[in-house]
């Protein structure tokens, strides 16, 4: 699905207030998989995502997605690509607070052509549990219920990749054994993940570990024994009563 060949990212001027944040970085991700890019702040991981969600383009470099070079595409393209095959889930919720839960889903479907948009953001709400949240407002939901409108959005397009950025970040253990939860149901139902953080413990529940130091690669490996959110969840509830 995706083909990174020698990417790299400088930002500022020639000199000394150039800083490299990606630094000829190469790496393949297969459709199906459940990637963690791990890194610690200034690591170069949301640059990382940025690029893969073609948020952003390399200085220099080739991205494939789908065998098809992106980083040459207007930006009238590349939006077409992220509207169409990518969702997603960011640390901060970006809801409107004073706006519905369906009516948050809704968002990525209001300039389609999509007619029933009522019924497939009902539907992706479904699929992450808040089936009676329906028509509460983002302000009346816990932080937990805002991340999981979020994915929801993410869905509502049936993308065939999702990327999360910290999207456990400002949640609770709990909260956010919940969320990576999903994540594994989406990536079992064959939705390709990939996961952006800086907590080892939330990258052991991916199939794979990329870690990121100083603008390069470090560590490309796969999970022997993926960790599974729900017993993990489970097992904590057991705890507290």
């Amino acid at each position: 699905m995706i083909q990174l060949k020698n990417i790299s990212k400088v930002y500022g001027k020639t000199g000394s207030q150039q800083v490299t944040a990606l630094d000829h970085v190469s790496l393949t991700i297969n459709k199906g998989e459940f990637v963690a890019i791990i890194g610690t702040s200034g690591s170069g991981k949301t640059t990382m995502m940025n690029i893969l969600g073609m948020l952003d383009r390399p200085t220099s470099g080739e991205y494939y997605f789908e065998n098809r070079e992106v980083s040459t595409l207007t930006e009238n393209e590349r939006a077409a690509i992220r509207s169409k095959k990518l969702g997603f889930v960011f640390q901060k919720f970006h809801l409107l607070p004073k706006t519905t839960a369906v009516e948050n889903v809704e968002l990525p479907l209001i300039y389609t052509d999509i007619k029933d948009i009522r019924h497939l953001a009902t539907e992706a709400l479904n699929k992450v549990g808040l089936s009676d949240r329906i028509k509460h407002r983002s302000n009346e939901l816990s932080s937990g219920q805002q991340q999981r409108v979020a994915i929801a959005r993410a869905l509502v397009n049936s993308p065939e990749l999702i990327l999360g950025d910290e999207p456990t970040g400002n949640l609770d253990t709990k909260t956010g054994l919940e969320v990576v939860g999903i994540l594994q149901e989406l990536n079992k139902s064959g939705k390709t993940v990939i996961l952006i953080t800086h907590q080892q413990n939330i990258a052991e529940h991916a199939n794979r570990i990329i870690r990121i130091r100083d603008g390069r690669i470090a560590e490309d490996r796969l999970v022997e024994n993926r960790r599974n959110a729900a017993t993990e969840q489970m097992n904590l509830a057991l705890v507290d009563q």
